[in-house]
């Protein structure tokens, strides 16, 4: 697999370009969130990321935990981009019946999906659970979580985080979006 930055580019921007097709076909969604987000999900998928799309299931592979549910278009077209299924299907995001929702859920059977997405702040403490789950297993498994920086006030995100110091999980990776946004305002007054 080619992984040049030039290569790694032109990916990231077909990304984008599919998930402004999909929006722009669906009418709704989160599109700021998940345009920022295209190069992280590229550098994941055809760089860093043990994975096969041909076989999403394979034992061997490291786990993406999406935490922050609503950049969906992103995680779908670079899921799409990476062979787990055909580009077109994105066209479908959000129509009743898809298997692409506003938020990924592993109940739509769609291949890639570790965890349904949609409750802010759960994503860190299942990836805490699944590296403990990976060491006692005796597995060099890695674990990506991507989470929102809004969402670092929920308390739970503390808890894991303080668990995986603790258990010195070194296979977890946590990836925070750090853009000072959330639903009611800057990240920096939310708090205040």
């Amino acid at each position: 697999m080619e992984n040049s930055i030039e290569h790694l580019r032109n990916i990231a921007r077909s990304i984008r370009i599919w998930v402004i097709k999909s929006l722009a076909e669906a009418g709704s969604g989160h599109l700021g969130g998940s345009l920022g987000l295209a190069d992280v999900f590229t550098m994941l998928y055809f760089n860093v990321l043990k994975h096969d799309s041909q076989n999403p299931a394979w034992p061997g592979r490291d786990r993406f935990i999406l935490s922050i549910g609503h950049v969906a278009p992103v995680f779908y077209s670079t899921l799409a981009h990476a062979g787990y299924f055909p580009l077109e299907e994105l066209l479908t995001l959000r129509k009743l019946g898809s298997r692409l929702q506003g938020h990924p859920g592993k109940e739509h059977g769609l291949p890639g999906i570790e965890l349904s997405a949609g409750s802010l702040g759960q994503g860190l403490s299942v990836s805490v659970g699944l590296s403990l789950g990976f060491r006692l297993d005796g597995l060099d498994n890695k674990v990506y979580c991507l989470l929102g920086d809004g969402e670092l006030q929920e308390g739970s995100v503390w808890e894991a985080a303080m668990a995986a110091g603790h258990y010195h999980l070194n296979h977890l990776i946590a990836i925070v979006d750090r853009n000072g946004l959330q639903i009611d305002g800057s990240t920096e007054k939310v708090m205040r």
